[in-house]
C-alpha cells in the first residue's frame, strides 16, 4: 500500500516529458524514482543531482520493471518508437511491461502520455496517409491497454506540437538556420495546438497530485493554437529577424534541408490535432503562451542548444 510520501516512478526522466515531469514533482515536494538503464551516465547523475532516487531497470525486462515500482505511489508513463530496431512494435511491447509491472506491483496509479489525436485517426489515416498507421495505431493501442489494466486511477494525457520545435538548435523547422528562414509544409493559415514540454510535467504532476480528481480524464493537452503566420511573427521579434511563414512544396522544403518528420507534420494542414488550451483551463492547469515560451527560451539572435 503506498502512502502519499511514497515516491513516483518516473520512466524517461533524463529525456524531454519524462525529465519535465521529474522536474516539476521535484517542485511539488513529490518524491522521484527515475527509472534509468545505466545511473553512471551524465543525464542520471544531472538527474539524480535535482533529488531523484535512481533505480536501475529496462522496459525490456518486466521484472526489473515491477521491482523499481514497489512502494510506488503512481507511475509516469513515455515510451518512443525504437527506430533503430523493432520501430512500433518495440514502443508496445515496453508499455506493455510497464503497464503489467505496474500492477503486478500494486502500483495505484498510472500517468501515461500519448500524442494528440491518437484514437481519433482512424478516419484520416488512409490513402496518402496510410503510411502513419503505424505511428497512431501504436499509440492508441498503448492508451486502450491504459485503459483495460484496470489501475485505481489512471491520466492519458495527448500533447500537441512541441514549442521546442522551434528551437533554431533543434533543426526541426530551422536546418538552415535562422538565417535561412522557417522549413516547414506546414501552410501559413494552419493552426497548431502547441505546447511547451515543461507543462506536460505541471498536467502529469497535477494528474499525480489529485488523482481522484484525474481519474479517467484523457487531456488533449495545448497551451496555445495558433497559425503559422502567428507563429512567424512571434519568432521574428522574438529573435530579432524578419521571418515569414513558408509555402512550400514538399521537393523545395526537402531540398532545404526539412527532415523526414516534416512530412508527418504536412498532415496538419488537413487534420488539425484535436488539442486545444480549453480543455487545461477547465482543469485548472497554468498553461505558457508561444509567445511566452519563445521569449523565455530564445536568444535574440537564435539559441544555441
Amino acid at each position: 500500500m503506498s502512502t502519499p510520501s511514497a515516491p513516483v516512478l518516473v520512466v524517461g526522466a533524463t529525456g524531454q516529458q519524462g525529465g519535465a515531469t521529474a522536474r516539476a514533482l521535484l517542485r511539488a515536494g513529490i518524491p522521484v524514482r527515475a527509472l534509468v538503464r545505466n545511473p553512471s551516465t551524465a543525464r542520471a547523475k544531472a538527474v539524480e543531482a535535482l533529488g531523484a532516487e535512481l533505480v536501475t531497470g529496462d522496459l525490456d525486462d518486466r521484472g526489473s520493471v515491477s521491482r523499481a515500482a514497489a512502494g510506488a505511489r503512481a507511475v509516469f508513463s513515455v515510451q518512443m518508437p525504437d527506430m533503430d530496431g523493432r520501430g512500433f512494435e518495440g514502443e508496445v511491447t515496453q508499455a506493455g511491461n510497464l503497464i503489467d509491472g505496474a500492477r503486478a506491483a500494486g502500483v495505484p496509479q498510472f500517468v501515461h502520455t500519448s500524442v494528440s489525436g491518437a484514437g481519433q485517426h482512424v478516419s484520416w489515416v488512409k490513402d496518402r496517409w496510410a503510411w502513419m498507421e503505424p505511428y497512431y495505431s501504436a499509440k492508441a493501442g498503448i492508451q486502450d491497454r491504459v485503459r483495460e489494466a484496470r489501475f485505481p486511477h489512471w491520466t492519458l494525457i495527448k500533447p500537441g506540437f512541441f514549442m521546442e520545435n522551434f528551437r533554431p538548435c533543434a533543426q526541426i523547422m530551422f536546418p538552415r538556420g535562422v538565417e535561412g528562414g522557417l522549413v516547414s509544409l506546414l501552410k501559413p493559415a494552419t493552426r497548431l495546438s502547441l505546447i511547451a514540454v515543461d507543462d506536460i510535467g505541471v498536467a502529469a504532476a497535477a494528474a499525480i497530485a489529485a488523482p481522484e480528481r484525474f481519474e479517467g480524464i484523457e487531456l488533449e493537452l495545448a497551451g496555445d493554437f495558433l497559425t503559422m503566420t502567428d507563429i512567424a511573427a512571434v519568432l521574428s521579434q522574438t529573435l530579432g529577424t524578419e521571418l515569414t511563414a513558408p509555402d512550400m512544396t514538399a521537393e523545395e522544403a526537402t531540398a532545404a534541408g526539412m527532415p523526414n518528420m516534416g512530412f508527418a507534420q504536412a498532415r496538419i494542414n488537413e487534420e488539425p490535432q484535436p488539442a486545444r488550451p480549453e480543455f487545461a483551463r477547465h482543469l485548472g492547469l497554468p498553461l505558457t503562451t508561444f509567445e511566452t515560451w519563445a521569449r523565455d527560451h530564445l536568444d535574440r539572435f537564435g539559441d544555441t542548444g
